[in-house]
């Protein structure tokens, strides 16, 4: 090693100049995201609440009365129930649309674009629409159910039906990302895996996709998988905007009640440990994900 800088006199100059370039990214990251991130975790050690002039150091206290806390646990229940949904759904749809897509042979562009559509649009300003479509008499929700003789409830009132109603909208939000996704996916299988297998004699549809596209599409699922469970995790503003946590606690989130502690209670110490809790749910999945990538880099 020590001769290394010898026999390349410049190795060292190269790699100051890429520290130096790199500084900038290194700097802006530490300031938008590290940093941050480092200072809500200090945060939660300290008794501090908004307005107050003192700060001072309390410790695990605040994770201490985080586990006797029966509010914090049903969010993090609601929380875990509500992705449990959501993501199997939104993945296992996003597929089917995703490969619906791809065989239409005009007009597939129009139907990616519909498709993404939620995605781009402003969940506050649909929550209104699905306000309206979940109404207990009038609602698109309630009038389809009555049609095909099944029962009705005033769906985002109801302890039972709240939840899952919240859920129907998170799918519907995230199903035309996971259908992007899964056409880039898909657009990266070779074509010539299909002709072999056509040569094989297996050209069925279902022959096609259990033998190439499902195996070929490994990387991608742990991918989209991923990101719609931290989107999923990070549900917030259709609570918010429908149901504001209820009906008796019913739809309570972690990010709603990390708000509701740190901005209308002014717990500020309290809200950050509930952050740092939903920070750590992030980072599990977020190296689950890289560890599975990994493991299936060369699809096997």
């Amino acid at each position: 090693m020590a001769d290394r800088s010898a026999r390349h006199p410049g190795a060292r100059a190269e790699a100051v100049a890429a520290w130096l370039l790199a500084l900038p990214a290194l700097l802006l990251m530490w300031v938008m995201l590290l940093g941050p991130a480092v200072a809500v975790l200090l945060l939660s050690f300290t008794d501090w609440n908004l307005g107050e002039p003192e700060m001072g150091w309390a410790g695990i206290g605040n994770y201490l009365q985080l586990a006797d806390d029966p509010v914090f646990w049903q969010s993090l229940r609601n929380t875990l129930i509500y992705v449990g949904v959501s993501v199997p759904m939104t993945v296992g749809l996003g597929l089917g649309a995703a490969l619906l897509v791809e065989s239409v042979g005009r007009g597939r562009a129009f139907y990616r674009a519909a498709y993404f559509l939620p995605v781009a649009s402003t969940l506050l300003a649909m929550a209104l629409v699905w306000e309206f479509m979940f109404h207990p008499t009038v609602g698109f929700v309630t009038q389809a159910f009555r049609a095909i003789g099944l029962p009705t409830t005033d769906w985002l009132q109801n302890p039972d039906t709240a939840l899952l109603a919240l859920a129907v909208i998170g799918i519907w939000q995230n199903l035309g990302l996971a259908m992007v996704l899964f056409v880039a996916g898909l657009q990266g299988i070779p074509r010539d895996l299909y002709e072999a297998l056509a040569m094989d004699g297996a050209d069925g549809a279902w022959e096609r996709f259990r033998r190439v596209t499902w195996p070929m599409l490994g990387p991608a699922l742990v991918f989209v998988v991923a990101i719609i469970a931290i989107r999923s995790f990070q549900v917030f503003d259709t609570v918010a905007v429908l149901t504001e946590g209820g009906p008796n606690k019913a739809t309570e989130v972690l990010l709603h009640t990390m708000v509701q502690e740190g901005f209308r209670f002014l717990r500020t110490a309290y809200g950050a440990a509930i952050t740092v809790v939903f920070l750590v749910f992030t980072l599990a999945i977020t190296v689950a994900q890289t560890v599975l990538l990994d493991r299936r880099a060369h699809y096997g």
